[in-house]
């Protein structure tokens, strides 16, 4: 069997992470993990200088202690 080189196209690579699309995606998958973690956490869209995405965080302090104790953001993403 011969071995097989990727080579990646840095430049395309670097697109697709500024992407708006890619981030919109993202944000779409965040809101699916908070409607499933619950009323107590929240997502956003995060922006940074060389790429883009979302997170998803306690709202607040029941949910910060919800996720402490039950890990209920890690639960959410099956």
């Amino acid at each position: 069997m011969s071995k097989v080189k990727v080579v990646l196209n840095k430049a395309g690579v670097r697109e697709l992470l500024k992407d708006p699309g890619v981030g919109s995606f993202c944000l779409q998958k965040a809101r699916e993990v908070q409607m499933r973690a619950g009323e107590n956490f929240e997502a956003e869209a995060r922006n940074y200088p060389e790429r883009t995405g979302a997170a998803v965080h306690p709202a607040n302090a029941e949910g910060y202690y919800d996720n402490l104790n039950n890990n209920t953001l890690l639960r959410s993403l099956k």
